[in-house]
């Protein structure tokens, strides 16, 4: 099943954060936002547009969600969908590993030259909101390289009040699926309601996990107020397209089509014919 939601609504929660704040910043590493409720999409971040520039590094679409939701297989389906047509590079997040980067070359996403990999450490949030500068870096010089039309980022896995830094993505998509059950969406946070796009990925499992998709549908216009849900199964293509339909739409408004067709773009991802041999 696959909806695009677009509703008005609301409602007051209170989220915790999720760490113990006994732990200094200076042994942290950084410090964190303390959260005084569950975030509102009308009153989110918005992108920037003044002062962007486009010339230093593409449009970038930011995806984040808690481990195991399907990040990384949006993050392949996505390449799939925009490679033939768009000029992309790829950057990935994860704690200790390379593992996100080696599964999208296993699975021939892109060629091996277009995805970077980051090692975050052990508060991948972080690496996406207070201290972006490695993964800043790494979209610069992709875009440097290739002279991308567009540019995904994966974060690692994070709790509900992660989410990325406007510096660092133009349009964010948060994931979560239903084995995390159908309360989910009611937990708020700002993933859940400051995200440009909301997935609900592997509905095909709500049944056999309990959870009921009506449910998630009204928590989610709740909390999200008018922003877009979109209702998935990612690794079956299902709602795939309402995504990519709304990044696009999202790239159209911010002017950075405009800087692509100039360059004489956009052309397709060089290399893909390597891939399919």
């Amino acid at each position: 099943m696959s909806h695009m939601h677009s509703h008005d609504g609301g409602i007051t929660m209170h989220a915790s954060h999720g760490h113990d704040f006994s732990v200094s910043a200076a042994e942290h590493g950084h410090s964190h936002e303390i959260l005084d409720g569950p975030g509102s999409f009308l009153g989110r971040e918005m992108p920037i547009v003044e002062g962007r520039n486009w010339e230093d590094r593409a449009f970038t679409i930011g995806i984040g969600g808690p481990v195991g939701s399907g990040k990384t297989a949006l993050m392949l389906v996505l390449c799939n969908a925009l490679r033939e047509k768009y000029n992309i590079a790829a950057v990935t997040n994860d704690i200790f590993t390379r593992e996100d980067a080696e599964f999208l070359t296993k699975n021939r996403a892109l060629p091996a030259e277009r995805i970077k990999a980051i090692e975050t450490g052990g508060c991948p949030h972080a690496a996406v909101r207070e201290d972006i500068s490695a993964n800043l870096a790494a979209l610069e010089d992709l875009h440097a390289v290739f002279g991308t039309d567009l540019l995904l980022i994966e974060s690692g896995g994070d709790n509900l009040a992660a989410n990325y830094s406007r510096e660092l993505a133009d349009f964010i998509i948060y994931v979560i699926d239903v084995s995390g059950g159908d309360k989910v969406p009611r937990k708020g946070g700002p993933g859940i309601t400051q995200s440009d796009l909301l997935v609900v990925n592997k509905t095909d499992l709500a049944e056999a996990v309990g959870a009921d998709l009506g449910v998630m549908e009204r928590d989610a216009r709740k909390m999200r107020e008018g922003g877009p849900t979109v209702f998935a199964q990612v690794k079956k293509n299902v709602g795939v397209d309402h995504i990519v339909n709304l990044i696009l739409s999202a790239w159209r408004a911010s002017g950075a089509e405009t800087v692509a067709k100039a360059r004489g773009g956009p052309r397709p991802t060089e290399g893909l014919e390597a891939l399919k041999a």
